[in-house]
C-alpha cells in the first residue's frame, strides 16, 4: 500500500494537471487495518457506542462487511454524535464524534488524498500536514518579519470557517484532481452526514464535520485553491514590495511592506472569500504596522507598540541584549486562563480518584506537555508563571483530599524536592 501511495504522489508531483481515475479500490481490507491501527483509538464513540475495542474483537468480519458495502456503493456515514466543546471564554466549538468505523474510512481517504495533495500544497500551507505544525508556521513569521522588508500584518480571521465551506465548491476543486465517481461519492456522503443534537438529526448542507478524520485534509484543499493559490499566482504579482501569507488550518496572517497595498489585499481578500461563501470577520480582521521600525514609531507618535496574536502566541516587537531588533512572543491571556481553568477542573475532578504517586505522574505529563507546545523562544517566562500556578493549584486541591490538611507549604517543598515536577524549560528555539 506504501508502494502504491508513493506511486501516486510521484504521478501527482510529476504531471500537476493529471487527474486520478481509479483510487476507490486502494480501500482494501489491509489498508483499513493498519487506518483503524493508527493513533487515535481510545478516543470518545460514537452515536452507534461502539469502541475500538469492541470493533477489533471480530476486526476481519468487520473490514469484510465494511469492504462489501464501500464496493455495492450502499457505505453511508452515520451523523456524528453532538458535542460541544469549549472553544474559548465564551464561544463553543460544534459537534461532533464521529462512529469509529467512519473514522476508519475518514482516515483511509485523507491518506489517498494525502498522497496527492501534498504534492500540490504551498510553502505557505503548515496545518496537518507532515513534518509541519504550528511551530514551522511560527518559525516562518519570525523569519520572514526578521530577513525581509515586511512593515505591516493583516491579522484575518475566517467568520465559523469549517461552518461556512460550500460543497459546491469543494466537489468541484477535488474534480481537479480526481475523476473517480466511487471515490468522490464517499466524500460527498460524508459532507452531508450531517449530526445528532440531543436526539435530532441535523442535516449538513454546508461545512465540514469537526473531529473527523477527514476534516484537516478537506479544508486544506479548500483552501489551498480558495487563499493559498490565488495568492501566490494573482496578488503577489500584483503587489509592489513584499508580501507572504503563513497559513494554518483556517488561522492565517498575511506580512505587507506598505501600508497601502496591505489594505488593498484585505479588500481583494473580502471580495474573493464572498465569491466562495467565506466571510472576514469584522472585528477581528485589521491592519497594523509591525517590524524593526514598529518601536520607534510608536515611541514617535505616543502610543503602545501594536501585537497581533497568532497560534496561541501572542507577537510583539522586542530587542535582543545587543540591540537587535526580535519578535518576542508572550502566551496569550485568554489561552493562558483557559489553561488554568482546565488544569484547576482537572485537579478538582481527580484529587480523590487518584493514588498521589498516579496523580503526580499525570501532571507531569501535562506540565511537558504544555511546555512541549509554548515552550518557544522568547516564552519562557510564560511558561515558568504555567509552572508555578501549576504548583499552587496542587498545593490548594491536596490539602482538600479530606478535612486533614494533607501539607504545608514547607512539607509541599520537601516532597517537589523528592519528587520534583518537570522544570520549564524551551523546546522550539527560534532565535539563531
Amino acid at each position: 500500500m506504501e508502494t502504491k501511495l508513493d506511486l501516486i504522489s510521484s504521478r501527482a508531483k510529476r504531471d500537476p494537471s493529471y487527474r486520478f481515475t481509479c483510487l476507490a479500490h486502494l480501500l482494501n481490507e489491509e489498508f483499513l487495518e493498519r487506518c483503524y491501527r493508527s493513533p487515535g483509538r481510545n478516543k470518545a464513540t460514537g452515536v452507534d457506542g461502539v469502541s475500538w475495542e469492541e470493533y477489533g474483537e471480530n476486526l476481519s468480519e468487520n473490514l469484510k462487511g465494511l469492504i462489501e458495502r464501500l464496493k455495492a456503493k450502499q457505505y453511508r456515514p452515520l451523523p456524528a454524535r453532538g458535542v460541544y466543546i469549549p472553544k474559548d471564554e465564551h464561544a463553543t466549538r460544534p459537534p461532533g464524534i464521529p462512529v469509529l468505523e467512519d473514522k476508519v474510512v475518514g482516515k483511509g481517504v485523507s491518506r489517498i488524498l494525502e498522497a496527492i495533495y501534498e504534492q500540490d500544497f504551498l510553502e505557505s500551507s503548515h496545518g496537518f500536514r507532515l513534518g509541519r505544525g504550528c511551530h514551522t508556521a511560527l518559525k516562518a513569521v519570525d523569519t520572514l518579519l526578521w530577513n525581509r522588508p515586511t512593515n505591516h500584518v493583516i491579522e484575518a480571521d475566517i467568520k465559523g470557517f469549517f461552518d461556512a465551506v460550500s460543497h459546491k465548491w469543494l466537489m468541484e476543486f477535488l474534480g481537479r484532481r480526481i475523476n473517480d465517481p466511487s471515490l468522490l461519492r464517499i466524500i460527498g456522503r460524508f459532507l452531508i452526514a450531517g449530526y445528532k443534537d440531543s436526539g435530532l438529526l441535523v442535516e449538513s448542507v454546508k461545512g465540514v464535520p469537526q473531529g473527523g478524520t477527514l476534516s484537516p485534509m478537506l479544508a486544506n484543499i479548500f483552501l489551498h485553491y480558495v487563499l493559498d493559490e490565488w495568492m501566490e499566482k494573482e496578488i503577489r504579482p500584483q503587489v509592489t514590495g513584499e508580501c507572504h501569507l503563513i497559513r494554518y488550518a483556517d488561522d492565517f496572517i498575511i506580512l505587507v511592506q506598505f501600508k497601502e497595498e496591505a489594505y488593498r489585499v484585505v479588500e481583494l481578500l473580502r471580495n474573493r472569500f464572498a465569491q466562495y461563501g467565506l466571510e472576514l470577520h469584522p472585528e477581528k480582521t485589521r491592519v497594523m504596522s509591525f517590524g524593526k521600525y514598529e518601536g520607534v514609531n510608536a515611541q514617535r507618535q505616543d502610543r503602545k507598540a501594536n501585537t497581533f496574536d497568532f497560534l496561541g502566541l501572542t507577537h510583539y516587537c522586542t530587542k535582543s541584549r545587543h540591540g537587535f531588533f526580535l519578535v518576542g512572543r508572550r502566551t496569550m491571556a485568554k489561552k493562558f486562563r483557559k489553561k488554568i481553568g482546565e488544569l484547576t477542573a482537572w485537579f478538582k475532578t481527580v484529587r480523590n480518584m487518584l493514588k498521589l504517586s498516579e496523580l503526580w505522574k499525570v501532571l507531569a505529563a501535562k506540565l511537558r506537555g504544555h511546555y512541549q507546545y509554548y515552550g518557544i523562544s522568547g516564552n519562557y517566562r510564560g511558561i515558568y508563571r504555567y509552572y508555578l500556578c501549576a504548583k499552587r493549584i496542587a498545593f490548594k486541591w491536596l490539602n482538600r483530599r479530606s478535612q486533614r490538611k494533607s501539607f504545608n507549604w514547607e512539607q509541599f517543598a520537601k516532597y517537589l524536592i523528592r519528587y520534583p515536577l518537570p522544570k520549564p524549560h524551551i523546546v522550539h528555539r527560534l532565535y539563531g
